[in-house]
């Protein structure tokens, strides 16, 4: 498995599809990364403080947009 270091410079939309996926279009820098031994191999995930408030707001706003296809019976 290869794993990398994801930054992300920032976000520049999101949407989701009815298939219930949420897709953000992003600005990032990834380069690979050697794992960690005795570690699981995983990416790593970087981001700012006003970028993870920035993503924080779309992820509502993308989960609101799911809340408001359900029909009443299911919220």
């Amino acid at each position: 498995m290869k794993t990398h270091q994801i930054e992300i410079q920032k976000f520049k939309a999101a949407s989701n599809s009815s298939h219930g996926t949420v897709s953000f279009k992003v600005d990032a820098l990834i380069s690979a990364r050697q794992p960690v031994e005795g570690i699981e191999p995983s990416s790593l995930v970087t981001m700012s403080e006003a970028n993870a408030r920035v993503l924080m707001a779309l992820l509502k706003t993308q989960l609101a947009e799911f809340d408001g296809r359900k029909a009443r019976s299911q919220r």
